[in-house]
């Protein structure tokens, strides 16, 4: 008789084979998701004149177009701990993926409205991406969470760098710059194919059936408001740059296709950016100055185009592309945060869904301005001090590290949070 020992691991070469390709359908979805996660943005911003003109709403509309995404992050964000808990992490993303391809296609129709809804449901579908993603990479990149935020945060910006810079030539080449809109659900298609199979195959994360993990009571540790306060800074002053930077410098003499490529260069130089500033992250000792360089860059952009001629508009381009640095160093810490996936998706939703709100009022209230003074001077001025605010903050975010065994965020220069992280 043949016995076998029980305790003896047995190998499974098929189990092993769909592990792994498993795992490289996992990358493949964060790279596709990363690439798809600013480009329905950053593609309508140097469309925004062409499309006034073409369907003639007025100046409120023209203030609300730009804020509709980041109102959507903030509401359809606060959902998304609920979506997650009660459909499993990758069918939550996925689910958000078909909103924003749907979404997105709905920008085809000549209409104000068309164009409204569309921004509304495609922008509702990211703002679930938005708060998951960093769960998603919690629970399957758990190991290489500096590589695999940096993959993300990288192609994200591979891809509102490409938007921003054939958009305004993708609108003249099919005759409509709506047409030239929904073309961006093509791209959000292949991202949502990739989660398909991570939705319904064995790399499926379960829905939640452990105690619930409230996001709010966060609000009320300084951890927690930490988070939503540089969260919410960094992305006003993010949305608002995407939102009017081209019909800023459109207004001083630049060409439409010359403001577009300049938003394009914001973004991409954010891509070597994000790759010096993740490695510095990854040093203790650098987090804090990896904080303060970029945030000191965004001062210096702001101010640079408050103050020189249109011509020298590179420059500007450049220090605010490299401010945009700030983003995937909080990611980077939230995807740390937390000893589970549900306390990480909690402090994503309430850093994401509270900051957001903070951050819809940069481009409503720019544009409002605008409308209203004839100028362009005086709200970026007011930008200008919400991003010396945020050097403050990120100084102070800066001084939290992550315990890498418990992943809890403690302070460096002060005493623990007892509050949850």
């Amino acid at each position: 008789m043949v016995t076998t020992n029980p305790a003896q691991p047995t190998h499974n070469p098929t189990s092993r084979t769909s592990t792994w390709r498993i795992g490289i359908l996992a990358v493949i979805a964060v790279i596709l998701v990363g690439l798809n996660l600013r480009m329905g943005i950053a593609s309508a911003s140097p469309l925004f004149h062409e499309l006034q003109e073409l369907l003639g709403y007025g100046t409120f509309v023209a203030s609300l177009l730009p804020t509709i995404p980041v109102l959507c992050f903030a509401l359809a964000g606060a959902a998304t701990s609920v979506i997650i808990r009660r459909t499993g992490l990758e069918r939550g993303i996925a689910l958000s993926l078909l909103l924003l391809t749907a979404g997105l296609a709905v920008r085809f129709v000549d209409s104000t409205w068309a164009l409204l809804i569309g921004t509304v449901v495609g922008m509702c579908g990211l703002a679930v991406c938005n708060v998951a993603m960093p769960s998603f990479i919690r629970e399957h990149h758990g190991h290489r969470s500096a590589s695999m935020t940096g993959a993300y945060t990288t192609t994200m910006s591979i891809g509102a760098t490409l938007a921003s810079a054939v958009s305004v030539p993708l609108a003249v080449q099919v005759g409509s710059p709506t047409t030239a809109l929904a073309l961006w659900a093509i791209p959000a298609s292949l991202a949502l194919l990739a989660f398909i199979p991570l939705s319904f195959g064995g790399g499926r994360t379960q829905a939640a059936t452990g105690p619930h993990v409230s996001p709010w009571p966060l609000l009320a540790t300084s951890k927690g408001l930490l988070f939503t306060t540089v969260f919410g800074v960094q992305s006003l002053l993010v949305y608002t740059v995407v939102s009017w930077l081209p019909h800023i410098l459109i207004s001083r003499g630049l060409e439409p296709a010359a403001a577009g490529l300049m938003l394009g260069i914001v973004q991409g130089v954010s891509i070597p950016a994000v790759m010096i500033l993740l490695w510095m992250a990854s040093k203790p000792r650098l987090l804090r100055p990896a904080f303060v360089v970029t945030a000191s860059c965004s001062v210096l952009g702001f101010l640079t185009l408050l103050l020189l001629p249109v011509e020298l508009s590179l420059i500007s381009a450049v220090l605010i592309g490299l401010g945009f640095g700030i983003f995937p160093l909080v990611m980077l810490m939230l995807s740390r945060s937390g000893q589970t996936a549900a306390e990480t998706t909690a402090l994503s939703t309430v850093a994401q869904s509270v900051g957001y709100l903070i951050a819809a009022l940069g481009p409503f209230a720019l544009g409002l301005l605008q409308g209203v003074l004839g100028s362009w001077t005086v709200g970026l001025v007011i930008v200008l001090l919400f991003a010396v605010v945020q050097l403050v903050f990120c100084y102070k975010l800066g001084g939290l590290r992550t315990e890498a065994a418990e992943h809890v965020l403690v302070e460096v220069d002060g005493p623990s949070d007892s509050g949850p992280a």
